[in-house]
């Protein structure tokens, strides 16, 4: 699965790793995240974070 960064701050959103402090459970992909949440570092939208290229 693809990972993402926000491009504010830096964060990278692991698909493998989900954000269990914001209720996403691991193995969720970035499209699937609810439109509402936000990075949990800077609180950029999801419109902050582009595809990390590997």
């Amino acid at each position: 699965m693809k990972r993402y960064e926000c491009i504010v701050c830096g964060y990278i959103y692991d698909p493998e790793e989900g954000d269990p402090d914001g209720g996403i459970e691991p193995g969720t992909p970035f499209q699937e995240l609810p439109d509402d949440w936000v990075c949990p570092v800077c609180g950029a939208s999801k419109e902050q974070f582009e595809e990390v290229k590997e």
